[in-house]
Protein backbone atom coordinates (compact mmCIF):
# COMPACT_ATOMS: atom_id res chain seq x y z
CA UNK A 1 0.00 0.00 0.00
CA UNK A 2 1.40 3.39 -1.03
CA UNK A 3 1.85 5.89 1.79
CA UNK A 4 0.11 9.17 1.01
CA UNK A 5 2.51 12.06 0.51
CA UNK A 6 2.38 15.33 2.45
CA UNK A 7 1.71 17.04 -0.87
CA UNK A 8 -1.36 14.89 -1.59
CA UNK A 9 -2.74 15.45 1.90
CA UNK A 10 -2.24 19.19 1.57
CA UNK A 11 -3.99 19.26 -1.81
CA UNK A 12 -6.95 17.48 -0.22
CA UNK A 13 -6.95 20.04 2.62
CA UNK A 14 -7.44 23.01 0.27
CA UNK A 15 -11.27 23.18 0.54
CA UNK A 16 -11.11 23.24 4.35
CA UNK A 17 -8.23 25.72 4.32
CA UNK A 18 -10.24 28.10 2.14
CA UNK A 19 -13.27 27.80 4.41
CA UNK A 20 -11.04 28.52 7.41
CA UNK A 21 -9.60 31.63 5.75
CA UNK A 22 -12.99 33.05 4.81
CA UNK A 23 -14.24 32.48 8.36
CA UNK A 24 -11.33 33.36 10.63
CA UNK A 25 -9.79 36.23 8.66
CA UNK A 26 -13.06 37.89 7.61
CA UNK A 27 -12.72 40.82 10.03
CA UNK A 28 -9.12 41.61 9.06
CA UNK A 29 -9.96 41.30 5.36
CA UNK A 30 -12.79 43.79 5.76
CA UNK A 31 -10.58 46.25 7.68
CA UNK A 32 -7.81 46.11 5.07
CA UNK A 33 -10.33 46.36 2.23
CA UNK A 34 -11.88 49.47 3.75
CA UNK A 35 -8.41 50.98 4.12
CA UNK A 36 -7.87 50.49 0.39
CA UNK A 37 -11.28 51.98 -0.37
CA UNK A 38 -10.45 55.03 1.74
CA UNK A 39 -7.01 55.40 0.17
CA UNK A 40 -8.37 54.95 -3.38
CA UNK A 41 -4.85 54.14 -4.65
CA UNK A 42 -3.87 55.20 -8.14
CA UNK A 43 -1.86 52.01 -8.53
CA UNK A 44 -0.86 48.85 -6.68
CA UNK A 45 2.44 47.02 -6.42
CA UNK A 46 3.08 43.39 -5.48
CA UNK A 47 6.09 42.01 -3.64
CA UNK A 48 6.72 38.25 -3.81
CA UNK A 49 8.86 35.42 -5.15
CA UNK A 50 8.26 31.87 -6.43
CA UNK A 51 4.73 30.49 -6.06
CA UNK A 52 3.80 33.61 -4.11
CA UNK A 53 4.77 35.71 -7.14
CA UNK A 54 2.45 33.60 -9.30
CA UNK A 55 -0.30 34.31 -6.75
CA UNK A 56 0.60 37.99 -7.07
CA UNK A 57 0.26 37.78 -10.86
CA UNK A 58 -3.22 36.32 -10.44
CA UNK A 59 -4.13 39.14 -8.05
CA UNK A 60 -2.68 41.66 -10.51
CA UNK A 61 -5.09 40.58 -13.25
CA UNK A 62 -7.99 40.47 -10.79
CA UNK A 63 -7.32 44.03 -9.57
CA UNK A 64 -6.85 45.41 -13.07
CA UNK A 65 -10.03 43.73 -14.34
CA UNK A 66 -12.16 44.59 -11.30
CA UNK A 67 -10.78 47.74 -9.66
CA UNK A 68 -9.34 49.29 -12.80
CA UNK A 69 -5.98 50.08 -11.16
CA UNK A 70 -2.68 49.23 -12.85
CA UNK A 71 -0.57 46.72 -10.93
CA UNK A 72 3.19 46.16 -11.14
CA UNK A 73 5.41 43.49 -9.61
CA UNK A 74 8.46 45.05 -7.97
CA UNK A 75 11.74 43.21 -7.64
CA UNK A 76 12.45 42.90 -3.91
CA UNK A 77 16.14 43.55 -4.58
CA UNK A 78 15.25 47.18 -5.27
CA UNK A 79 15.21 47.65 -1.50
CA UNK A 80 17.41 44.85 -0.14
CA UNK A 81 20.31 45.21 -2.60
CA UNK A 82 19.97 48.54 -4.39
CA UNK A 83 18.44 50.64 -1.63
CA UNK A 84 16.15 52.39 -4.12
CA UNK A 85 13.70 54.95 -2.75
CA UNK A 86 10.47 54.70 -4.74
CA UNK A 87 7.67 57.26 -4.79
CA UNK A 88 4.76 55.10 -3.64
CA UNK A 89 2.67 57.49 -1.55
CA UNK A 90 -0.20 57.45 -4.03
CA UNK A 91 -0.48 53.70 -4.13
CA UNK A 92 -0.92 50.46 -2.25
CA UNK A 93 1.19 47.32 -1.92
CA UNK A 94 0.50 43.64 -1.34
CA UNK A 95 3.40 41.56 -0.01
CA UNK A 96 3.02 37.77 -0.11
CA UNK A 97 5.22 35.43 1.92
CA UNK A 98 4.15 32.13 3.43
CA UNK A 99 6.97 32.10 5.97
CA UNK A 100 6.79 35.84 6.54
CA UNK A 101 10.54 36.13 6.92
CA UNK A 102 12.24 36.30 3.52
CA UNK A 103 14.61 39.25 4.06
CA UNK A 104 14.25 40.84 0.62
CA UNK A 105 10.43 40.63 0.72
CA UNK A 106 10.41 42.18 4.19
CA UNK A 107 12.82 44.94 3.15
CA UNK A 108 10.70 45.90 0.13
CA UNK A 109 7.53 45.89 2.25
CA UNK A 110 9.19 48.12 4.84
CA UNK A 111 10.30 50.47 2.09
CA UNK A 112 6.77 50.66 0.64
CA UNK A 113 5.27 51.40 4.06
CA UNK A 114 7.87 54.10 4.74
CA UNK A 115 7.11 55.63 1.32
CA UNK A 116 3.47 56.11 2.28
CA UNK A 117 1.78 53.22 0.48
CA UNK A 118 -1.07 51.32 2.14
CA UNK A 119 0.64 47.98 2.67
CA UNK A 120 -1.01 44.59 3.16
CA UNK A 121 0.80 41.37 4.01
CA UNK A 122 -0.63 38.00 3.00
CA UNK A 123 1.17 35.41 5.13
CA UNK A 124 0.75 32.00 6.67
CA UNK A 125 2.80 32.98 9.71
CA UNK A 126 1.72 35.44 12.41
CA UNK A 127 3.48 37.11 14.08
CA UNK A 128 6.26 37.50 11.51
CA UNK A 129 8.62 40.14 10.12
CA UNK A 130 6.43 40.66 7.03
CA UNK A 131 3.42 41.31 9.26
CA UNK A 132 5.38 43.91 11.22
CA UNK A 133 6.57 45.54 8.01
CA UNK A 134 3.03 46.20 6.70
CA UNK A 135 0.14 48.33 7.90
CA UNK A 136 -2.24 45.36 7.62
CA UNK A 137 -1.41 41.68 8.08
CA UNK A 138 -3.79 38.98 6.86
CA UNK A 139 -3.41 35.39 8.05
CA UNK A 140 -4.15 33.19 5.02
CA UNK A 141 -4.99 30.33 7.42
CA UNK A 142 -3.50 27.60 5.24
CA UNK A 143 -2.16 25.79 8.28
CA UNK A 144 1.14 23.87 8.40
CA UNK A 145 2.47 22.99 4.94
CA UNK A 146 5.08 20.24 5.14
CA UNK A 147 5.65 19.53 1.46
CA UNK A 148 8.31 21.77 -0.09
CA UNK A 149 6.10 22.46 -3.11
CA UNK A 150 3.45 24.98 -2.06
CA UNK A 151 -0.16 24.09 -2.83
CA UNK A 152 -2.74 25.19 -0.24
CA UNK A 153 -0.73 28.31 0.64
CA UNK A 154 -0.71 29.31 -3.05
CA UNK A 155 -4.48 28.88 -3.33
CA UNK A 156 -5.21 30.63 -0.03
CA UNK A 157 -2.97 33.57 -0.94
CA UNK A 158 -5.08 34.14 -4.03
CA UNK A 159 -8.37 33.65 -2.18
CA UNK A 160 -7.19 36.19 0.41
CA UNK A 161 -6.31 38.61 -2.39
CA UNK A 162 -9.71 38.13 -4.03
CA UNK A 163 -11.51 38.57 -0.70
CA UNK A 164 -9.52 41.75 -0.09
CA UNK A 165 -10.49 42.96 -3.57
CA UNK A 166 -14.17 42.20 -2.95
CA UNK A 167 -14.10 44.35 0.20
CA UNK A 168 -12.16 47.15 -1.51
CA UNK A 169 -14.58 47.35 -4.45
CA UNK A 170 -17.71 46.20 -2.56
CA UNK A 171 -18.23 43.48 -5.18
CA UNK A 172 -21.20 41.35 -4.14
CA UNK A 173 -20.78 38.88 -7.04
CA UNK A 174 -17.17 38.16 -6.11
CA UNK A 175 -18.09 37.77 -2.43
CA UNK A 176 -20.76 35.21 -3.36
CA UNK A 177 -18.34 33.33 -5.62
CA UNK A 178 -15.80 33.14 -2.80
CA UNK A 179 -18.38 31.76 -0.37
CA UNK A 180 -19.04 28.90 -2.80
CA UNK A 181 -15.38 27.95 -3.18
CA UNK A 182 -15.02 25.34 -0.40
CA UNK A 183 -17.79 23.22 -1.93
CA UNK A 184 -16.56 23.72 -5.49
CA UNK A 185 -12.95 22.99 -4.55
CA UNK A 186 -14.13 19.81 -2.84
CA UNK A 187 -15.20 18.60 -6.28
CA UNK A 188 -12.16 19.95 -8.12
CA UNK A 189 -9.63 18.05 -5.97
CA UNK A 190 -11.22 14.72 -6.97
CA UNK A 191 -10.81 15.24 -10.74
CA UNK A 192 -8.42 12.91 -12.56
CA UNK A 193 -6.24 13.89 -15.51
CA UNK A 194 -5.29 10.31 -16.35
CA UNK A 195 -5.49 10.85 -20.12
CA UNK A 196 -2.91 13.61 -19.93
CA UNK A 197 -0.62 11.47 -17.77
CA UNK A 198 -0.92 8.54 -20.15
CA UNK A 199 -0.06 10.62 -23.21
CA UNK A 200 2.96 12.41 -21.71
CA UNK A 201 5.03 9.25 -21.88
CA UNK A 202 8.73 10.06 -21.93
CA UNK A 203 8.34 13.75 -22.77
CA UNK A 204 11.15 15.89 -21.40
CA UNK A 205 9.66 19.33 -22.00
CA UNK A 206 6.23 20.92 -22.33
CA UNK A 207 4.41 24.25 -22.50
CA UNK A 208 1.77 25.57 -20.12
CA UNK A 209 -0.54 28.14 -21.71
CA UNK A 210 -3.05 30.66 -20.39
CA UNK A 211 -4.31 34.22 -20.66
CA UNK A 212 -5.30 36.71 -17.98
CA UNK A 213 -5.61 35.15 -14.51
CA UNK A 214 -5.14 31.69 -16.05
CA UNK A 215 -1.65 32.74 -17.18
CA UNK A 216 -0.73 32.88 -13.48
CA UNK A 217 -2.08 29.33 -13.14
CA UNK A 218 0.03 28.23 -16.11
CA UNK A 219 3.12 29.78 -14.48
CA UNK A 220 2.43 27.97 -11.21
CA UNK A 221 1.90 24.69 -13.09
CA UNK A 222 5.21 25.04 -14.93
CA UNK A 223 7.02 25.66 -11.64
CA UNK A 224 5.43 22.58 -10.07
CA UNK A 225 6.61 20.39 -12.94
CA UNK A 226 10.16 21.61 -12.35
CA UNK A 227 9.96 21.31 -8.55
CA UNK A 228 8.38 17.89 -8.27
CA UNK A 229 9.50 16.04 -11.40
CA UNK A 230 12.72 17.68 -12.64
CA UNK A 231 10.81 18.26 -15.88
CA UNK A 232 11.37 21.28 -18.10
CA UNK A 233 8.13 23.25 -18.41
CA UNK A 234 7.61 26.82 -19.55
CA UNK A 235 4.54 29.04 -19.21
CA UNK A 236 3.48 31.35 -21.99
CA UNK A 237 0.56 33.53 -22.87
CA UNK A 238 -1.47 31.58 -25.39
CA UNK A 239 -0.97 34.56 -27.73
CA UNK A 240 2.79 34.92 -27.14
CA UNK A 241 3.49 31.25 -27.79
CA UNK A 242 2.81 31.85 -31.49
CA UNK A 243 5.67 34.34 -31.82
CA UNK A 244 8.86 32.43 -30.97
CA UNK A 245 8.18 29.40 -28.76
CA UNK A 246 5.98 27.77 -31.41
CA UNK A 247 9.18 26.94 -33.31
CA UNK A 248 9.81 24.11 -30.83
CA UNK A 249 6.34 22.61 -31.22
CA UNK A 250 6.87 19.43 -33.17
CA UNK A 251 5.03 16.13 -33.54
CA UNK A 252 3.70 15.04 -30.11
CA UNK A 253 5.13 18.08 -28.28
CA UNK A 254 2.94 18.37 -25.15
CA UNK A 255 0.87 21.49 -24.48
CA UNK A 256 -1.51 22.14 -21.60
CA UNK A 257 -3.82 25.15 -21.96
CA UNK A 258 -5.56 26.49 -18.85
CA UNK A 259 -8.77 28.01 -20.22
CA UNK A 260 -11.24 29.58 -17.79
CA UNK A 261 -14.84 30.52 -18.50
CA UNK A 262 -13.94 34.15 -19.20
CA UNK A 263 -13.48 36.57 -22.09
CA UNK A 264 -10.23 34.86 -23.16
CA UNK A 265 -11.57 31.31 -23.43
CA UNK A 266 -12.38 31.38 -27.14
CA UNK A 267 -9.01 32.84 -28.11
CA UNK A 268 -7.14 30.25 -26.01
CA UNK A 269 -9.19 27.44 -27.57
CA UNK A 270 -8.55 28.74 -31.09
CA UNK A 271 -4.80 28.80 -30.48
CA UNK A 272 -4.54 25.40 -28.80
CA UNK A 273 -6.68 23.85 -31.53
CA UNK A 274 -4.37 25.33 -34.17
CA UNK A 275 -1.36 23.83 -32.37
CA UNK A 276 -3.11 20.46 -32.21
CA UNK A 277 -3.46 20.79 -35.97
CA UNK A 278 0.34 20.93 -36.11
CA UNK A 279 0.33 17.48 -34.44
CA UNK A 280 1.13 18.83 -30.99
CA UNK A 281 -0.11 16.77 -28.05
CA UNK A 282 -2.58 19.47 -26.99
CA UNK A 283 -4.90 19.43 -23.97
CA UNK A 284 -7.19 22.17 -22.64
CA UNK A 285 -9.67 22.78 -19.83
CA UNK A 286 -12.55 23.74 -22.12
CA UNK A 287 -15.63 22.12 -23.60
CA UNK A 288 -15.11 24.18 -26.78
CA UNK A 289 -12.00 22.47 -28.14
CA UNK A 290 -12.26 20.69 -31.48
CA UNK A 291 -8.78 19.34 -32.25
CA UNK A 292 -7.22 19.52 -28.79
CA UNK A 293 -8.17 17.07 -26.02
CA UNK A 294 -10.47 18.16 -23.20
CA UNK A 295 -9.42 17.88 -19.56
CA UNK A 296 -11.97 17.71 -16.70
CA UNK A 297 -12.65 20.94 -14.79
CA UNK A 298 -15.24 22.43 -12.46
CA UNK A 299 -16.90 25.67 -13.59
CA UNK A 300 -17.49 28.10 -10.72
CA UNK A 301 -19.81 30.64 -12.30
CA UNK A 302 -17.34 33.52 -11.88
CA UNK A 303 -14.42 34.19 -14.25
CA UNK A 304 -11.87 34.82 -11.48
CA UNK A 305 -12.65 31.85 -9.26
CA UNK A 306 -13.06 29.70 -12.38
CA UNK A 307 -9.44 30.33 -13.31
CA UNK A 308 -8.27 29.54 -9.78
CA UNK A 309 -10.16 26.24 -9.65
CA UNK A 310 -8.07 24.94 -12.56
CA UNK A 311 -4.98 24.52 -10.38
CA UNK A 312 -6.56 21.89 -8.10
CA UNK A 313 -6.82 19.00 -10.59
CA UNK A 314 -3.39 19.94 -11.89
CA UNK A 315 -1.89 19.67 -8.41
CA UNK A 316 -3.38 16.20 -8.06
CA UNK A 317 -2.04 15.23 -11.46
CA UNK A 318 1.51 16.50 -10.91
CA UNK A 319 1.81 14.86 -7.47
CA UNK A 320 0.88 11.51 -9.02
CA UNK A 321 3.08 12.11 -12.07
CA UNK A 322 6.07 12.90 -9.86
CA UNK A 323 5.72 9.60 -8.01
CA UNK A 324 5.29 7.70 -11.27
CA UNK A 325 8.63 9.10 -12.43
CA UNK A 326 10.37 7.88 -9.29
CA UNK A 327 10.55 11.24 -7.50
CA UNK A 328 9.43 12.25 -4.02
CA UNK A 329 7.18 15.32 -4.45
CA UNK A 330 7.60 16.13 -0.75
CA UNK A 331 11.34 16.61 -1.07
CA UNK A 332 12.40 18.04 -4.46
CA UNK A 333 16.09 17.78 -5.23
CA UNK A 334 18.18 20.78 -4.10
CA UNK A 335 15.16 22.72 -2.77
CA UNK A 336 14.10 23.76 0.71
CA UNK A 337 10.88 25.19 2.08
CA UNK A 338 12.05 28.71 2.90
CA UNK A 339 14.48 30.56 0.63
CA UNK A 340 15.89 33.56 2.45
CA UNK A 341 17.17 35.75 -0.39
CA UNK A 342 18.76 39.10 0.41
Amino acid sequence: MTTQTHMRREIDEIPDAVARLLDRSAKDLKTAGLALREKDPAFLITIARGSSDHAATFIKYAVELTAGRPVASLGPSLASIYGAKLKLSGGAAIAISQSGKSPDIVAMAQSATAAGAVTVALTNTLPSPIASACAHALDIQAGPELAVAATKSFVNSIVAGLALLSEWTDDADLRAALRNLPEIFGKAVTLQWDDFAAELGEAESLYMLGRGPALAIASEAALKFKETSNMHAEAYSAAEVLHGPVALVEDKFPLLAFAARDAAENSVVEIVDSLAGKRALAFATSDNVKSARKLPFVATGHPLTDALALILPFYGFVESWSRSRGFNPDAPVALKKVTETR
